[in-house]
């Protein structure tokens, strides 16, 4: 199968990151390469671009299309999580611009046997990376009840998560979870058939959940922000792509500590806590897509960019 997708807020994005024509730049994301390849049209021979990403599929895809830049392309199959000491191994000490490009890709979606899909049915797996052991089955065949709770609910913000945690366990007692579609069953029988009828399909809020606990996304989103942000140098920019509401919130949340990282009282008539901004949000409020964007590529929808400029003393 081809990888195939078509890049959210292509145009937004590659404005925000001010591409600079001899700057480094680097996509913790890369995907088919579709951000990737807008970037390397912009800069000069001695412009420098690394691509990440952990899945082969997409790496072989980026490859072909950035093809005309190998001399400036550098790709790397890897965590985004290690994007900064990955760079430092290979010299360099800052960069011009990070984007992150988060969620799932229209190729992994489609494709039945990465087992992301709640339209087909496939084994449960839902790995980025297929390195790793740890698949969906695992999760749903071996967490105990309250754990496939708290995932479905802190993840997939599922209201009937509780039920269908219950129902996963009852149903693997008689034999395992094994695809896709027998976990769908599941969850339709632990949710209302007036329920069902409303808001999508009834499996997407915890097929959300198990991508998310698969993969660590949050985890390696919260843990990464705050070094990416330290990486860039003076006029830098951060461009953060999110698809849902847990996503933007950490995102949001660690651009502003970021820009306003005091920890004073508020009643404190100077700052002594020594925190210094390391730059300022330049979105205010989040990019969307454009209608025509939406009616052209109906996954952009619940997309948002958030941007980070580094201001360095």
């Amino acid at each position: 199968m081809e990888f195939k997708h078509a890049s959210v807020l292509l145009e937004e994005t590659i404005e925000n990151l001010k591409v600079k024509p001899d700057g480094i730049y680097v996509d913790g994301t890369l995907g088919g390469g579709g951000h990737a390849l807008e970037v390397c049209r912009r800069l000069s021979a001695t412009g420098r671009f690394i691509g990440i990403d952990q899945d082969e599929d997409a790496i072989a895809a980026a490859r072909g299309r950035l093809r005309e830049y190998e001399e400036q392309v550098t790709i790397l199959r890897s965590n985004y999580c290690n994007m900064v000491g990955e760079l430092k191994a290979r010299g360099i000490q800052a960069v011009d611009g990070i984007l992150l490009d988060l969620g799932v890709s229209s190729y992994q979606l489609d494709n039945a046997d990465r087992g992301f899909t709640y339209r087909e049915d496939a084994p449960l797996d839902m790995r980025m990376d297929r390195r790793q052991a740890r698949t969906a089955y695992e999760i749903v065949n071996t967490y105990g009840e309250s754990e496939l709770y708290r995932v479905i609910r802190d993840y997939g913000e599922e209201k009937f998560a509780k039920n269908i945690a219950k129902h996963i366990c009852l149903e693997r007692e008689k034999k395992p979870v094994s695809t896709t579609g027998e976990l769908i069953e599941i969850i339709k029988a632990s949710i209302p058939a007036k329920m069902r009828a409303t808001g999508g399909h009834p499996a997407k809020r915890t097929f959300q959940a198990l991508r998310i606990e698969v993969n660590q996304e949050l985890e390696v989103l919260e843990t990464s922000l705050d070094g990416m942000i330290d990486f860039l140098g003076d006029g830098g920019r951060l461009c953060v792509i999110t698809f849902h509401s847990l996503e933007d919130r950490i995102v949001k949340n660690i651009f502003r500590r970021n820009e306003h990282p005091c920890t004073c009282p508020p009643e404190f008539p100077v700052c002594v806590c020594g925190k210094k901004s390391k730059g300022f949000v330049v979105t205010r409020k989040p990019i969307v897509p454009t209608e025509e964007e939406i009616k052209a590529n109906k996954r952009s929808k619940s997309s948002k960019l958030r941007v980070f400029e580094r201001k360095r003393e």
